[in-house]
């Protein structure tokens, strides 16, 4: 269950962020906006910008995964030098790959595990918790993020860009 809500959900969800990248890159090329200027758009003056949101989204989903499998050494290093659109597609594309190197069988004990970080003062989650109550609304929150500072600049983004496919079914009759 965790292997779902974490590698399958995270990468449908850089997936659906890299899709959202190009109706801003159609946008800018449409309006003639330099693509830096939503780059380094922000919501609120003491937001992060639009840069710091993907790069945060991509390294909650490497991180999150890499300690609920205890593989935190195996996580792709990125040092935030993006500052272009194609590096961001780079980085975003080196987490969907590390990603789809996981199966649900390194996730076997991921529930039951302790996860900490230095700022959490020695305390510690299950792993259910952390990927429930941290890894997972951290995700969505800079995917938000990120969706709401392009359409705030104006580019035609939806709730089914945001969503992405879905695995609608047909009713057997």
């Amino acid at each position: 269950m965790l292997y779902d809500l974490t590698v399958v959900q995270f990468s449908k969800m850089l997936n659906n962020l890299n899709n959202i990248l190009d109706k801003a890159e159609a946008f800018a090329a449409f309006k003639k906006v330099d693509m830096a200027v939503l780059l380094n758009s922000r919501l609120a003056a003491d937001q992060f910008n639009l840069i710091r949101q993907i790069q945060i989204a991509c390294d909650t989903a490497k991180v999150g995964v890499a300690r609920l499998t205890g593989q935190l050494d195996t996580m792709p290093k990125h040092d935030d030098t993006e500052m272009t659109l194609e590096e961001l597609r780079q980085r975003i594309a080196s987490v969907i790959e590390y990603l789809n190197g996981f199966s649900e069988a390194d996730f076997a004990h991921a529930a039951t595990i302790h996860v900490s970080q230095p700022r959490w003062a020695g305390k510690y989650l299950t792993g259910y918790e952390f990927a429930i109550e941290h890894a997972i609304p951290n995700l969505y929150f800079h995917i938000t993020t990120a969706y709401a500072i392009l359409r705030h600049n104006g580019v035609e983004v939806g709730k089914k860009d945001y969503l992405g496919a879905m695995p609608y079914k047909v009713p057997v009759i």
